[in-house]
């Protein structure tokens, strides 16, 4: 039986990306054993994934915290022991990274990724055995399906699914989540367009709810909610909760932040937010229930989104 191995760590967006991969390889070779290795902070999403065998977590946002402390070497040696174990058929780079070259070049097996031109770190080529050519200028999700059908030799799937099925513990269709938070402070919109969207969507008989991820996260949800009848901020979470909340709501509205990646993958309709990246190449991606708003310096009216979510409320 074959087996193959993805190597795409982080970050959550990309993650999310890399399942329609694995839904191609599952459909168009059924019998094929699929492992992926992904940053231990994303592995209830990977989980998600029903083709997918075997999750194998790594740690090197940890480790990089605590390079002086033997516990630390100690799981990399695990880790590299857990992937020479097992022999693979081809072990598939999508994530184009020297780091992720390097965990690649740990695993036994034939490495698989995109040439120079293409990767994006060029030095990360130099570690595949097979390298190859995906133009650019597509979005992610398209690039990482290119380069795995021609690694493994199938033809590509004309439809992208990410294959996150299942169902929420529970529904609720007044839910509407407002995804405020990203790891940039120059992707997120203004407070006063959120408190204004969720006025009107409070207008409409929709709750609000306010996930977060920090404690300045959790203290902008908490201004919003104030000016937001009826608004409620979430518990902590961890992302296997969150997708289930996520799961179960009318709608999402967030800037590019990986969880609104992780809501069309869920089938869940989402507008997407976007003020300093171009959406043209990692914006929502797959679902007919989706917008694009806003683009580099071009943060969208709050009308614009009200009026994109409106679709589906």
């Amino acid at each position: 039986m074959p087996r193959i191995l993805f190597v795409k760590t982080s970050s959550l967006g990309d993650v999310v990306h890399n399942c329609p991969a694995v839904t191609d390889v599952a459909r168009c070779l059924p019998q094929t054993e699929i492992d992926w290795l992904v940053e231990e902070s994303f592995a209830d999403v990977v989980a998600l994934h029903p083709a997918v065998r075997r999750v194998i977590p790594v740690a090197l946002r940890r480790w990089r915290r605590a390079l002086w402390k033997p516990t630390a070497w100690l799981e990399v040696v695990a880790l590299r022991r857990t992937l020479r174990a097992q022999a693979y058929d081809a072990v598939i780079d999508t994530q184009g990274l020297v780091k992720s070259a390097l965990f690649c070049a740990l695993a036994s097996g034939a490495k698989h990724g995109m040439d120079r031109a293409s990767a994006r770190e060029p030095l990360a080529a130099r570690a595949y055995d097979v390298r190859h050519a995906i133009a650019r200028g597509q979005h992610a999700v398209e690039r990482n399906r290119q380069l795995t059908s021609a690694a493994l030799g199938y033809a590509l799937p004309p439809a992208c699914d990410y294959g996150l099925h299942g169902s929420a513990d529970t529904q609720d269709a007044r839910r509407v989540v407002l995804l405020t938070m990203s790891s940039r402070n120059d992707k997120l919109w203004p407070e006063e367009r959120w408190s204004a969207l969720g006025r009107a969507l409070a207008e409409r008989g929709l709750d609000c709810a306010l996930p977060w991820g920090s404690a300045i996260e959790r203290a902008r949800c908490e201004r919003l909610a104030a000016k937001i009848p009826g608004a409620r901020v979430l518990p902590a979470m961890t992302l296997g909760e969150l997708a289930q909340t996520l799961r179960g709501a009318r709608a999402v509205a967030g800037v590019d932040t990986g969880l609104s990646h992780l809501a069309v993958a869920l089938g869940v309709p989402a507008v997407g937010i976007y003020c300093a990246t171009d959406p043209a190449l990692t914006g929502l991606y797959g679902s007919p229930r989706l917008r694009n708003l806003g683009g580099v310096g071009m943060a969208p009216a709050t009308a614009r989104v009200l009026a994109a979510l409106e679709e589906w409320l």
